[in-house]
């Protein structure tokens, strides 16, 4: 079974413009939310395990789910829904954020162990809930325990660099937590945030020479992304949008992808270092397909195994 943590929450995007009220559309996501929907749709067993809120703007994340069998193993709690609100200027976004006291950052370590299944095989985190609070601390107190324990640990920071107030404190948390996953995804937006006095290949280089895990992938956008997986190391070229719509969920998708393909193999954590260039060239070869194809609809939509 693949666990994910980590955020849910609405996006609110502007989809009018001119003289009268804007008009918003309501968007159900959140990275770690839509990495368990696209590997759901992969035909894996997903277990989504951050509280969900039982206000109406909960009821449409909970729905989305179970559309696609995502396990809701979260509990429902009184709290409102987190916000991400995306307005438009002259057709250029600007970005507000809700999250202060908001359903899924009402964890806790006992409920934390008790959605956990001694089923699991891989365990996902990264993004937002990763920023600061407590919260934060207890998503990787568990990261760390899980590796661990022996399960696939899978991280993608996601940075959303408007919502980092202490940046160090951060980057010290993601770089902690990096020494205990076996899957580091980056976006080169990520690397050059991280390391933004090096050029994007030292940085890359730097990262792959001080952590140890087994598969690390930096995304670049329509430029493909590179892979170093112990002495492995190639690059893949991005699969063609036609047409392109827009790049939203893009990454997540990939990201789940990457954990299907990984699942659906029966590999361990244990094998994991064991894989062969020819097998991770065909798992990141349909990651970037499926991320393509996101890209053909709007919003985060990820793809159906059936669709290619």
């Amino acid at each position: 079974m693949i666990v994910v943590g980590g955020e849910n929450l609405i996006d609110y995007v502007q989809v009018s413009e001119g003289d009268d009220l804007p008009v918003y559309r309501a968007i159900p996501g959140g990275s770690c939310y839509n990495v368990a929907i696209a590997a759901a749709r992969q035909g894996q067993e997903v277990s989504y395990i951050t509280p969900i809120s039982r206000d109406s703007l909960g009821n449409i994340l909970v729905a989305r789910l179970s559309t696609d069998k995502v396990i809701v193993s979260a509990l429902r709690v009184d709290e409102p829904t987190s916000l991400a609100v995306v307005s438009l200027n002259d057709s250029q976004p600007s970005y507000q954020f809700y999250r202060d006291c908001t359903a899924d950052r009402q964890i806790n370590y006992e409920m934390l162990t008790s959605n956990i299944p001694s089923s699991t095989k891989i365990f996902h985190v990264g993004s937002i809930a990763l920023i600061d609070g407590e919260d934060a601390n207890l998503w990787e107190k568990k990261f760390c325990e899980l590796a661990e324990q022996g399960v696939i640990t899978s991280l993608d920071p996601n940075i959303r660099e408007l919502l980092v107030k202490n940046k160090q404190q951060y980057l010290d948390r993601l770089d902690r937590m990096s020494k205990h996953a076996n899957i580091l995804k980056l976006s080169d937006e990520d690397l050059n945030y991280m390391r933004p006095e090096a050029s994007l290949g030292d940085a890359f280089n730097e990262i792959c020479s001080t952590i140890e895990a087994e598969i690390i992938v930096l995304t670049l956008g329509a430029k493909g992304a590179r892979v170093k997986a112990g002495e492995i190391s190639f690059e893949v070229s991005a699969a063609v949008c036609d047409p392109l719509v827009d790049t939203v969920g893009a990454g997540d998708t990939f990201m789940g992808t990457i954990l299907a393909e990984i699942n659906e193999k029966k590999i361990s954590a244990a094998t994991l270092s064991n894989i062969s260039e020819e097998e991770l060239t065909h798992i990141i070869e349909r990651a970037s397909k499926a991320a393509a194809l996101n890209c053909e609809t709007a919003g985060c939509n990820p793809p159906y195994r059936h669709d290619f």
